[in-house]
């Protein structure tokens, strides 16, 4: 492929609802710009962008892929996104990337979440944005149900392109607005035909003109004098107002007949902004002579070609023989061999110049998100924003001994998918897992089997509960043992009181010498030891402090650990007189729900032991914010609950704040459970 000129490239990121034929409009792309031979099939397995082989196997996308075609003297770089929600990260990455979002909708569809979801994120990350609506050829098919609702949803900035004429329920024809002809598609060629007369028409072509209007004052006077707009002033109309977002242009499509995609194509290379149009890096040019400046947008471990790392380039050029700096790292490296791909295929590429996207590979100590620039100007871009995790389980290995080779599995899985978090709890003693959804975690658990050849379980994970008194008590800890020669003697009277602390407070009122000063540690130790092992369940014991006020001692059987045995028998004389209590986890909950939502999702937090503090508007439109605080055992299955009943438009946030005694059913069953856990080990 030759090298393009920044003014040349568009990059483009494909995004939207599962199911609405992204992948399949991609292909279809690729397919008539002769970037393929054939026209791959999602339910054939053999698509360019569905290459990997969990998607082949779910016969969905479940991660970003990138692919370089070429149509009218131009470069598209499509990246074709997930749908699903659990593969969120992948849209991240793409939205990084790119220049314009083209949002997929299906015909006779709403403006589904998946829409909404890309629409938001490419405003907030200052992208155009077109839309395309798929599957007009399809039974029973409505684009202007699917018209009307981008209309009613996003005003006077929709603007129709293109157009199906239907007749008898089936399209006839398609109507291209700003070249003002209509094709009609046989055999998977177009055939122009005498545009059709009608009310439809009519207004279709009125809302484009009036759409176009709107991107200049002079447009907007001959359009109030009714006069007609020529090609290049709707051209010109159209790229302005895509490429400063006051214009949402809508293209009807089939993208598995290939039905009027080489029309959108036509489009795309005309109005879509360039990119040295659209940096969205402040002040820092296109420019393929200009400093150099990259982000690294995504990172892929191939087990043939190795770590790949994706580069939108800002500004100068990637060459094998350059020095790059990384700002994180404060280090420099040469970059070494570049490829571009298409889908998991790669292909040599001497450069990668600005505002192009590439690969380069084995890179060491590059992640997404980083910046690599020059040295002598040196630059941080803004990295990937990428969605945070909200389901965590526990892993269990199926055989023993497998613990390492798990969590370096998950370490390099990690560098994919920033989306993807692992740590080890020191206190439950359990490798946990965090992922956007049950899918997502379940393609993890696939991969660590596939890739490293480990298989493991995922279970609810243990909740971290400490124990505590809420009765002063003083007890006796007394040890004695006379086995020949030197016995074993210690004698402690020690009081147990409750009091706000995070660990043992240790303190000694000891007069007279009936316990010697040099024991203390040896009490102390005992004590602490104790404390960590818990009183009824195993837990770490909070909120206590044991203060040694007398006692007695032998001259020669007496020592260290003797006082010491001696103070973990008092602290195992607590139980029940001190009245010992389970203390639970209780964290703050920020959840956001459509307004329609809030009823639902306050009555779910109610059953879940949750304390509403607030709630009211949030930021966004139609949008509401309910915090509350809920104990940290009930939130397991709360983000397939607010996904499910929200229908994905729902999110939270959620952080530990503090812990609060148990009710008593709950302190039972915990005490039970450990209970099991001890029997069991």
């Amino acid at each position: 492929m030759k090298l393009y000129n920044a003014d040349k490239i568009r990059n483009i990121v494909i995004a939207g609802h599962g199911g609405r034929g992204k992948t399949t409009l991609a292909e279809a792309m690729l397919y008539l710009a002769g970037a393929t031979d054939r026209l791959g099939r999602v339910l054939d397995g053999n698509t360019v962008m569905d290459f990997d082989a969990e998607e082949k196997r779910r016969k969905a996308s479940v991660a970003a892929a990138v692919a370089p075609l070429e149509w009218l003297d131009t470069k598209i770089n499509l990246i074709d996104t997930p749908g699903l929600f659990d593969f969120a990260g992948g849209v991240s990455e793409g939205m990084r990337a790119a220049g314009t979002a083209l949002i997929v909708l299906q015909a006779g569809s709403g403006v589904d979440v998946g829409a909404e979801k890309a629409y938001k994120m490419a405003v907030k990350n200052g992208k155009s944005i077109m839309f395309a609506v798929t599957k007009c050829d399809a039974e029973n098919a409505d684009f202007q149900k699917t018209f009307d609702a981008l209309k009613e949803e996003y005003g006077t900035p929709i603007c129709p392109v293109v157009v199906p004429i239907m007749e008898d329920g089936k399209v006839k024809a398609y109507v291209d607005f700003a070249v003002g002809k209509a094709y009609e598609y046989k055999g998977g060629k177009r055939t122009e035909i005498p545009m059709p007369e009608n009310d439809m028409i009519e207004e279709m072509k009125g809302a484009l003109q009036e759409a176009v209007a709107t991107t200049d004052d002079d447009l907007m006077e001959k359009f109030f004098n009714e006069e007609p707009f020529t090609q290049e002033e709707i051209y010109n109309g159209l790229t302005a107002g895509i490429t400063d977002g006051s214009v949402y242009p809508v293209f009807a499509c089939a993208g598995y007949t290939t039905e009027a995609v080489d029309i959108l194509l036509d489009s795309i290379a005309h109005f879509a902004p360039s990119a040295a149009a659209k940096t969205g890096e402040g002040d820092l040019k296109c420019d393929p002579e200009g400093h150099f400046a990259a982000i690294c947008f995504k990172t892929v471990a191939d087990p043939f070609v190795g770590k790949m790392s994706f580069f939108k380039v800002v500004s100068g050029k990637i060459t094998p023989d350059r020095t790059a700096f990384n700002p994180r790292t404060g280090e420099s490296q040469r970059m070494g061999k570049i490829v571009y791909v298409r889908g998991g295929k790669q292909e040599d590429a001497p450069c990668i110049t600005a505002g192009d996207i590439g690969v380069v590979t084995k890179l060491t100590n590059v992640k997404t998100g980083d910046t690599l620039c020059s040295e002598k100007h040196v630059v941080e871009l803004a990295g990937v924003d990428f969605p945070k995790p909200c389901l965590s389980m526990a892993v269990k290995v199926r055989k023993k001994g497998e613990e390492e080779k798990v969590a370096q599995g998950l370490r390099k899985l990690m560098h994919e998918d920033p989306t993807i978090e692992y740590h080890t709890n020191e206190e439950t003693k359990e490798m946990i897992l965090s992922g956007l959804g049950e899918q997502h975690l379940d393609i993890i658990v696939s991969k660590l089997k596939v890739k490293f050849g480990v298989e493991v379980d995922l279970e609810v994970p243990r909740v971290a509960y400490r124990e505590t008194i809420k009765k002063k008590v003083e007890v006796q800890g007394r040890h004695k043992k006379q086995s020949g020669g030197h016995g074993q003697f210690g004698d402690v009277w020690i009081r147990f009181e409750p009091c706000d602390s995070e660990e043992l407070v240790f303190a000694e009122e000891v007069f007279g010498g009936s316990v010697p000063k040099n024991f203390f540690p040896a009490v102390e130790k005992g004590l602490r030891e104790c404390v960590a092992r818990g009183l009824v369940a195993g837990y770490p014991v909070v909120g206590i402090k044991a203060t040694l006020y007398d006692g007695s001692y032998h001259p020669v059987d007496s020592s260290e650990m003797a006082f010491k045995t001696a103070a973990s028998l008092a602290f195992k004389k607590l139980n029940p007189d001190a009245q010992p209590a389970i203390l639970e986890p209780i964290g703050t909950l920020h959840a956001y729900m459509p307004d329609d939502n809030l009823g639902d999702i306050m009555s779910d937090i109610t059953k879940r032991r949750g304390r509403v503090l607030g709630m009211g508007p949030a930021d966004e439109p139609k949008m509401q914010l309910l915090e509350a605080e809920v104990p940290m055992a009930e939130m397991g299955d709360f983000s397939t609950v607010l996904r499910s009943v929200t229908a994905g438009r729902g999110y939270f946030d959620f952080a530990f704040v503090r812990y609060e005694e148990a009710p008593a059913a709950v302190a039972q069953k915990v005490i039970a459970d450990a209970n099991i856990a001890a029997d069991d080990e």
